[in-house]
C-alpha cells in the first residue's frame, strides 16, 4: 500500500463536536488525523448544550438590541444573563469590544456569515446521522420560543424582522392557541408563542458526538486520550504535542479545537487569544408529560429540551472566569419558574452541569491558518452556537487545509492579527 504523504498528517487537539467534525471531515479528505483529548469524546463542554440546531441561531448576543438593553443588563438581577463583575473589570476591554461589535453594519456581517454556518452544519448533521445509523437521534419538532409579557414580545419584533430576512420559517401563536397547542405549560403564563419551524434538535448531543468518534475510528482514525500540555515545532516542520498523561504525538499540522481551553494553551506560542466565557448550567428531570419541541422561556431565561436523560434545562449565560466556583443562582431561579409552569418532575439522578462556552469579541468562531505559524490551524470561540456550527466549521476548515475554495473568510484568524 502507498503510504501518504507526511504533509497530510494531522493532530486535532479537542474532541468535542468541533474537533471531532474537523477530524472526520479531514479524513473524508485523505488525511491521516489523530484526535486528542483529555477526556474521551463530546463529554467536555459539547455534553452540556440543548442540543438544539436552529436558524435562529443567527443572530449573535450582540446585537443592535445589547446596546439597549445594556443599562438593564448591568444591573445584574436578570435571568438570562449575569456577570461577575471583577471578572468582567478584568476584561472590560473585551467587553468594550463586544459591545462596538453590536453595530449595524459588524451585526449584518455576522448574522449573514453565522447563517452559512449553520445552513451547512444543519445539513452535514443529518447527512452524517444518516450514514452512521444514528438519523432516530435527529427531531424536526423546531423550537419555541415564549413570552410572558407583550412588552418583551414586542421588543423582540426586530428579531422577527431579522428572521423575514432570512427566510426563516416561524409562526406566532396567541395565548388561545398556545393553550390548545400546550397543554402542559400553564396556560396563562404566556402571552405570546413564536415557533421557529427551520429548527431540528437531537435527543443526546453527547450521545451524537461519540457516534460522530465512534464512526471516525471506524474509519482508520486515531483517538488518544492524553493531557496535552505544549505545542512545539522541530526544524523539519512538524508539529509535536507534548503530554501529561498518555503518549506524545507529532505531525505536519496541528488544528486546536480546546474550545474554552484554546486561548490558554495557545499563550505560550505568544498567540493573544480575546476570548471570554459564557458559563452556563444544565440540570435533568423526569417530566410528568411530554413537550413537544426545546422550549426557550425569553423572560425566565433558560432552555427545556426533551432528551435522552429527561427534561434538560439549561440556563443562560454567565460571565465569568473558565474556573471560577459555580454559582447556581441562575439554575436555582429557572428551576424555580419551570417547576411552576412547565411538567418539571423530580430531579433525576445525574448531577449538576457546568460548562463554559467560547466567545470572541464579534462572536464569531476562529476557523483558519495561524498568521505566523505555519500549519497550525484555529477552530474554536463558538460562543453557545458550537453544535449547531460544528460539522461545517469541520468541513469548511478541511477544505482550506486541502487547498480547495471555502468559505472561512469571514471567521479567518487574521482579523485579530492572529
Amino acid at each position: 500500500m502507498k503510504q501518504k504523504p507526511d504533509s497530510k498528517t494531522v493532530i486535532v487537539l479537542g474532541a468535542g463536536i468541533v474537533g471531532v467534525s474537523c477530524a472526520l471531515a479531514l479524513q473524508a479528505r485523505g488525511f491521516t488525523v489523530t484526535l486528542i483529548d483529555r477526556r474521551d469524546p463530546g463529554e467536555e463542554t459539547s455534553f452540556g448544550n440543548a442540543g438544539v440546531l436552529a436558524r435562529s441561531s443567527l443572530i449573535p448576543m450582540n446585537s443592535p438590541a445589547l446596546l439597549r438593553a445594556l443599562p438593564s443588563l448591568l444591573k445584574n438581577k436578570g435571568a438570562g444573563f449575569r456577570y461577575d463583575a471583577p471578572y468582567l473589570r478584568r476584561n472590560l476591554s473585551w467587553a468594550l469590544r463586544f459591545a462596538a461589535n453590536a453595530r449595524v453594519k459588524k451585526f449584518h456581517e455576522t448574522t449573514h456569515a453565522l447563517d452559512r454556518l449553520i445552513v451547512e452544519s444543519i445539513a452535514t448533521h443529518r447527512a452524517w446521522l444518516t450514514e452512521m445509523g444514528e438519523l432516530h437521534r435527529l427531531r424536526d419538532t423546531g423550537w419555541t420560543q415564549l413570552y410572558r409579557s407583550a412588552a418583551t414580545f414586542e421588543n423582540a419584533a426586530w428579531a422577527r424582522a431579522i428572521y423575514d430576512d432570512f427566510a426563516v420559517r416561524h409562526s406566532v401563536l396567541d395565548q388561545a392557541e398556545i393553550a390548545a397547542r400546550l397543554p402542559h405549560i400553564r396556560p396563562d403564563a404566556f402571552v405570546r408563542v413564536v415557533h421557529v419551524h427551520d429548527a431540528w434538535s437531537v435527543d443526546d448531543p453527547g450521545a451524537v458526538v461519540q457516534a460522530y468518534a465512534k464512526h471516525f475510528r471506524a474509519r482508520g482514525g486515531s483517538f488518544a486520550r492524553a493531557e496535552i500540555h505544549s505545542l512545539t515545532r522541530a526544524e523539519n516542520g512538524r508539529w509535536h504535542a507534548k503530554s501529561t498523561f498518555g503518549a506524545d504525538c507529532s505531525a505536519q499540522h496541528v488544528v486546536v479545537a480546546f474550545g474554552p481551553w484554546s486561548s490558554a494553551f495557545l499563550a505560550p506560542l505568544k498567540l493573544k487569544i480575546p476570548m471570554a466565557f459564557e458559563r452556563g448550567y444544565h440540570q435533568h428531570f423526569l417530566p410528568t408529560a411530554s413537550l413537544p419541541a426545546p422550549m426557550y422561556d425569553v423572560d425566565g431565561g433558560f432552555v427545556l429540551t426533551p432528551t435522552a436523560h429527561g427534561l434538560r434545562l439549561t440556563t443562560g449565560v454567565e460571565l465569568n472566569a473558565l474556573d471560577a466556583p459555580s454559582n447556581f443562582s441562575q439554575l436555582d431561579r429557572a428551576r424555580a419558574i419551570a417547576s411552576r409552569d412547565f411538567p418539571l418532575g423530580a430531579p433525576t439522578a445525574q448531577p449538576i452541569w457546568r460548562g463554559a462556552r467560547p466567545t470572541l469579541p464579534d462572536a464569531r468562531p476562529l476557523i483558519g491558518a495561524s498568521k505566523n505559524h505555519a500549519n497550525l490551524w484555529f477552530a474554536f470561540g463558538h460562543q453557545h452556537i458550537g453544535f449547531s456550527t460544528g460539522p461545517a466549521t469541520g468541513t469548511q476548515l478541511a477544505r482550506l487545509m486541502a487547498g480547495e475554495a471555502s468559505e472561512t473568510q469571514d471567521f479567518s484568524p487574521r482579523r485579530f492579527g492572529l
